[in-house]
C-alpha cells in the first residue's frame, strides 16, 4: 500500500447487522480510514423502541468517509446472505473482512424460554455466523489480508455461566467454537479469524431497554471502545494474529492506549457476561 496509507483503505467489510450500536460504531470506525462496507440487515423501516435502520447506517457510513451499500434482508435466510457477499464483489471488487455481528439474546432460564426464542438464537448467532462466513470464503480467499471477526465470548465454563441461561450461553459459545475451528481450518490459507467481546457493559439501545437500562448505562461504556479494538484487530496482517478471544480494553491496551476514561463507564464499569 502507498506509504502514509490506513491498512484498512480501499478494503471491503461485510457486515450483518450494523443498523444501530456496536455494529454501527465499528462499521462506521473502518469507513473513517477508507474501507467500503456491506450491511446486511432487517431493519429497513425504523423500530419502535430503537433508533436507526439499514439506510440511516449507510448514510453514517459514508459520513465517516467510506463507501456502503444496504442490503435489506435476514442472516438466517442463505439467498440473502449469498446475495450481501455476491454485492460486495460485484460493487466493490471483493471482500477482505467478515464481521459477524447479528446477534439475539434472551436471558429467560430453560422453564420460561420460548422454544421460537431458542430457535431465534440459534438461528441467528450460530446458523447466521456459518452462513455469512461461508458465503465470503471464496472472496476471501482472494484477498492480500483477510479476516473474519466474529463478536462472541471467550469460552467460559466455570457453571457460573453454563447455569446462567443455558440456551443463549451455548448459541454464543456456537459463535466462538465456530470461529476457533475455522482458525485451524484455513490456517493454511492465511485467513485470520479471530473473536471480540466487550470487557464491560456497552452502551446500546439493547441495553437501554432492559428493566434496569439506566442504571446499567451509567456503568457501562461506550460502543467506541468495540470499534476501536475491532479496526485495530482488522489492520493486522493476517498470517500473524488468528485464533484469539479478545477483549475490547486488552486489545487497546496491549497497543499502547493507557487511558480508558473516554469510552466512560464511570470508576468501576461492570463487567459484562462471561467474564469472572
Amino acid at each position: 500500500m502507498p506509504d502514509g496509507q490506513h491498512p484498512l483503505t480501499g478494503r471491503t467489510m461485510v457486515m450483518s447487522g450494523g443498523s444501530r450500536g456496536i455494529g454501527l460504531a465499528i462499521a462506521t470506525a473502518v469507513a473513517r480510514h477508507g474501507a467500503n462496507v456491506v450491511l446486511l440487515a432487517k431493519t429497513a423501516e425504523p423500530h419502535p423502541r430503537l433508533p436507526g435502520t439499514v439506510h440511516t447506517a449507510v448514510a453514517d457510513i459514508e459520513a465517516a468517509g467510506g463507501k456502503a451499500v444496504a442490503v435489506v434482508g435476514d442472516v438466517r435466510r442463505e439467498e440473502d446472505v449469498r446475495r450481501a457477499a455476491e454485492t460486495a464483489v460485484e460493487r466493490f471488487g471483493g471482500i477482505d473482512i467478515c464481521l459477524n455481528n447479528a446477534s439475539a439474546i434472551a436471558l429467560e432460564g430453560t422453564g420460561e424460554l420460548s422454544v421460537k426464542r431458542f430457535d431465534l438464537m440459534q438461528q441467528i448467532n450460530v446458523r447466521g455466523t456459518f452462513l455469512l462466513t461461508q458465503s465470503c470464503l471464496p472472496a476471501l480467499r482472494e484477498s492480500a489480508n483477510p479476516h473474519v471477526l466474529t463478536l462472541s465470548p471467550p469460552l467460559n465454563l466455570s457453571p457460573r455461566w453454563l447455569g446462567a441461561h443455558p440456551a443463549y450461553t451455548q448459541s454464543k459459545y456456537g459463535m466462538t467454537l465456530l470461529s476457533l475451528g475455522w482458525a485451524e481450518e484455513f490456517a493454511g490459507e492465511g485467513i485470520a479469524v479471530n473473536c471480540l467481546w466487550p470487557q464491560t457493559y456497552i452502551a446500546t439501545a439493547a441495553v437501554a431497554n432492559m428493566a434496569d437500562g439506566q442504571r446499567l448505562l451509567s456503568s457501562a461504556r461506550s460502543p467506541e471502545i468495540m470499534a476501536d479494538a475491532a479496526v485495530e484487530i482488522l489492520s493486522r496482517p493476517a498470517k500473524d494474529s488468528s485464533g484469539n478471544c479478545h477483549i475490547d480494553a486488552e486489545v487497546l491496551t496491549g497497543a499502547g492506549v493507557t487511558d480508558l476514561s473516554r469510552y466512560g463507564g464511570g470508576d468501576d464499569p461492570r463487567l459484562d457476561l462471561f467474564l469472572d
